[in-house]
């Protein structure tokens, strides 16, 4: 009886080694599964990624103006982005289209602070590379993207890094692929079927965002009260693309930017900016580059004072370091 006790003791120890064995190789195989997927989503996701950058790439084939071209996978040199808004696509428009909006930005790591300059569309000036005296939104339609920059370059007396285009009915798709956009008016008017009120906040989807910036004629500010709501879209839009919220929904914006979108940034460009550039988007100042609209021929021109060029020019060069 003793002896049958002690075999009955050594297989109840024995059942539950191999119990506690079993468990641990199940939570071990489970674990693998759970790294295993992670490290997969984590590749498809940085594949999806490269892809649609890849997609969204364009040459900017403008003139170099810095000796060094600059480098952004430290994050310590500020850089510019020319942002355009191209009017191909807005009320059913295919051909070349014009710049409607054109925004220079500037990103600094080191002051924390990204500057986005407003530039009328009228403004007259001279179209580097078409040896004419015209509308800077003229440029993009002459010459595409090369002449647009340097077209601005020419302007400020700045190198622009970058650019990136966006046509009308994109930015309605880009809204709508991160969930809309909260703005609050700062004028109340309506527009393409909808209400703003001044002071109201309202969650815009993306048609009525494009509502909200294009309107102008009622507007006592005209020209310059749209590119102010333009500005607001926008850095709405860059604060929300880079919510936890927009990053868990990364394939929906993908597929809008790279439908709607191009640019000369490539995928390491990009990633470096995101990541490391990320306090300079805590601070957003917004400037505009202001003059007097008037007629010449029959034309409306937007005419800007040499030392209104000046003073932009100088904030621009202090956020790039070039001073």
């Amino acid at each position: 009886m003793e002896d049958e006790s002690r075999v009955r003791r050594k297989r109840k120890k024995r059942k539950k080694k191999s119990l506690w064995k079993k468990i641990l190789i199940a939570f071990l195989v489970v674990l693998l599964i759970i790294v295993g997927a992670g490290a997969f989503v984590a590749w498809k996701v940085y594949s999806d990624v490269q892809s649609s950058t890849e997609e969204m790439y364009e040459e900017a084939g403008h003139e170099q103006i810095r000796t060094n071209p600059v480098v952004v996978d430290d994050g310590e040199e500020p850089f510019s982005v020319l942002l355009m808004g191209i009017d191909t696509g807005d009320m059913g428009r295919t051909d070349q289209g014009r710049s409607d909006t054109m925004m220079l930005m500037t990103v600094n790591p080191n002051t924390e602070k990204t500057t986005i300059v407003s530039i009328p569309r009228d403004t007259y000036t001279e179209v580097v590379g078409n040896g004419t005296m015209d509308k800077i939104n003229h440029a993009y339609a002459f010459g595409g993207t090369a002449m647009a920059l340097n077209t601005v370059q020419n302007l400020f007396d700045i190198p622009v890094d970058y650019f990136v285009s966006v046509n009308m009915e994109g930015l309605q798709q880009i809204v709508d692929s991160i969930g809309g956009v909260d703005i609050t008016p700062q004028l109340t008017f309506e527009q393409g079927g909808y209400s703003f009120v001044e002071g109201q906040t309202v969650h815009m989807d993306g048609n009525t965002a494009l509502e909200y910036s294009r309107m102008r004629h009622e507007d006592p500010n005209g020209d310059y009260g749209r590119q102010e709501r333009q500005r607001a879209v926008v850095e709405a839009t860059i604060r929300k693309m880079a919510s936890v919220e927009s990053v868990m929904n990364y394939r929906g914006v993908l597929d809008s930017l790279s439908a709607n979108m191009q640019t000369n940034m490539t995928f390491d460009d990009m990633v470096d900016a995101f990541t490391k550039y990320n306090s300079a988007i805590g601070t957003i100042d917004q400037e505009q580059l202001s003059g007097t609209g008037e007629k010449q021929d029959g034309v409306y021109y937007e005419f800007i004072p040499d030392e209104e060029v000046q003073r932009v020019s100088n904030i621009l060069k202090e956020e790039l370091e070039l001073n």
